[in-house]
């Protein structure tokens, strides 16, 4: 069982998908590594510590070919894959809304291709989740983020030249990523309040030292989306909480947004309107950006102003954390295929529960319910 690790491709990703640590694990399951010589650079993981972790390093060339299964960070283009074995596997992070023509190649190609975004979010497959844990550090990050944007000091600061405010931080939308930026603005000395759709969120809130912003009494707040993500608010409850959004927004210093719903454009949080209301010198971090942005005039990959405001929208925001987002990722992807591992037949072998879930392309077809509907 040949496992190949090839370089990223896509412009700006700088994590790998497996660390030396990986690398030992798997070949203690008996599989056979091949590294692309400075796959690992940008995330700070050195040639000639895969080749001590056991793994060959070579071309991109001699690292695909005969693979049975191909990690990835992004989904490598079907074409740079001919020379892999027939069937292989591709193991990566795929979008696979979004890069649909992707899928297709795959499944042209006669690979397999299984995209670890769709992971169910169940007790078993908690360590194999790539969301969570690179949502994690994009979290983490958009608070350093914005901390850096913000020409003013985040604690109070009582001084014999006077008194420094507090930061006022408003975090909206509390998934993993949500709930680590409300921690790291409280480590930083923020004033922290949040908001959600999903009631259960509150306590959450709350157990941070965060003030908890909810529309009450009103249709919409109750529904939760499948697998604990969020779903669509009824419209009530949009208007209901834009009025309460509007009121509170204009009195915070940062804002960060976190609201996805799978398979959709991001839902609009914060209008021209709100942004203008904030005063100058406020920052505002959308982590939404890349999938259509939860804020108006967000601009991927910029940093824009608007009213005074700047307005964050850094792309790949866990990929500026290389080292750790990667060493996460590589163990989401051992925990996988190592829990599948097969010892008499030396390679992973995947269950109905979990292989349905995240297994897109299989026998030339696109398989995937999600992508049949």
């Amino acid at each position: 069982m040949k496992i190949a690790v090839a370089r990223e491709q896509a412009p700006g990703e700088r994590r790998v998908a497996a660390t030396p640590e990986t690398v030992r694990k798997f070949a203690a399951l008996g599989a056979t590594l091949a590294v692309e010589a400075g796959a690992g650079a940008a995330a700070s993981y050195a040639d000639a510590d895969y080749a001590a972790a056991g793994a060959t390093i070579g071309d991109r060339a001699a690292t695909l070919s005969g693979a049975d299964i191909v990690l990835g960070v992004q989904g490598p283009e079907p074409a740079s894959l001919a020379a892999v074995a027939p069937g292989a596997w591709v193991v990566a992070g795929l979008n696979p809304f979004g890069e649909r023509a992707r899928v297709d190649g795959y499944a042209a190609a006669g690979l397999e291709a299984l995209a670890m975004e769709f992971m169910p979010r169940i007790t078993r497959a908690q360590s194999m989740d790539i969301l969570s844990s690179q949502s994690n550090l994009s979290g983490y990050k958009s608070v350093l983020d914005a901390a850096s944007e913000y020409g003013r000091a985040f604690p109070m600061m009582m001084t014999a030249a006077g008194t420094v405010s507090a930061a006022r931080v408003f975090v909206m939308g509390v998934g993993v990523a949500g709930l680590q930026a409300i921690a790291t603005a409280r480590r930083l000395g923020a004033q922290v309040s949040a908001t959600d759709v999903r009631s259960a969120t509150k306590e959450q809130i709350q157990s941070l030292g965060a003030k908890p912003i909810f529309v009450e009494n009103v249709a919409g707040i109750e529904g939760e989306g499948a697998g604990g993500y969020a779903g669509e608010m009824s419209p009530e409850y949009q208007a209901a909480q834009a009025e309460l959004v509007s009121a509170h927004i204009a009195k915070q210093d940062i804002v960060i947004t976190t609201a996805l719903i799978p398979g959709r454009p991001a839902p609009r949080l914060v209008t021209d309107s709100q942004l203008a209301s904030m005063r100058s010198g406020s920052v505002v971090v959308d982590l939404a950006v890349e999938q259509g942005g939860n804020v108006e005039g967000a601009v991927a990959g910029e940093v824009v102003e608007r009213h005074g405001v700047k307005i964050v929208g850094h792309r790949n925001v866990a990929g500026r954390l290389p080292a750790d987002a990667s060493a996460l990722f590589a163990r989401n992807l051992y925990n996988f295929l190592s829990t599948f591992w097969d010892k008499e037949q030396g390679r992973p072998v995947l269950d109905d529960e979990i292989g349905d879930a995240i297994r897109l392309t299989k026998g030339g077809q696109v398989v995937n319910a999600r992508l049949l509907t």
